[in-house]
């Protein structure tokens, strides 16, 4: 489901046509995923997943003095995000890799962290606070299990998508040094922000 890859049937021409389709919460999740950022000044941003570059249009326009640094495992992705994000410096990479080196105000990530099992994905929110500033905000919209089983509507690809509880998800990023809440949920799909608690003096 996410664009991570050049695996089942993601191809940069047809991927929003595709997930728009499959996923009819998917523009209000993306609309929701910017609202987060909207009260958070940021001059350096992470985006983790940045498939053809949707999300991280709507962050740029949110952010505009902003510089971009995006990753994601799909070469042919990025390409086409290429055209659409100028000056963003975008990597083939993935989420299980070294983050991108620097200090960060701002990572986004939207449908593509559920690509991770459980301990992958707090191992990530642990990498993710360490390049966060003390303040910063970590932005995820993503596929979540619902507590109503009736509630998934977003198709799952066994073994490849992961999703995870949102409770689950508020634990690891507690555990990781944020301040976790919900901001906005619809059935499977839940927008989740952490913001980096400040060191220990």
């Amino acid at each position: 489901m996410a664009s991570e890859g050049d695996q089942f049937h993601f191809h940069p021409e047809t991927y929003l046509d595709m997930i728009t389709a499959e996923v009819p919460g998917y523009g209000e999740l993306q609309a929701q995923v910017v609202r987060a950022t909207a009260d958070r000044p940021a001059a350096r941003i992470l985006e983790l997943g940045v498939g053809t570059g949707e999300t991280s249009v709507r962050i740029l326009a949110q952010h505009p003095a902003a510089s971009l640094v995006g990753i994601d495992e799909s070469d042919a992705m990025l390409s086409r995000a290429r055209e659409v994000i100028a000056g963003a410096d975008l990597r083939v990479q993935r989420l299980e890799d070294p983050l991108p080196e620097g200090t960060y105000d701002l990572v986004v990530s939207a449908m593509t962290i559920h690509h991770l099992d459980g301990p992958g994905k707090a191992d990530l929110f642990g990498r993710i606070a360490d390049v966060l500033r003390p303040g910063g905000r970590l932005v995820v919209g993503d596929v979540v299990i619902p507590e109503d089983p009736s509630d998934v509507v977003a198709p799952i690809e066994e073994g490849y998508d992961k999703p995870s509880r949102v409770d689950e998800q508020l634990r690891w990023m507690a555990e990781a040094g944020f301040e976790a809440v919900v901001t906005w949920s619809d059935r499977d799909l839940a927008v989740m922000v952490g913001d980096r608690r400040p060191a220990l003096s």
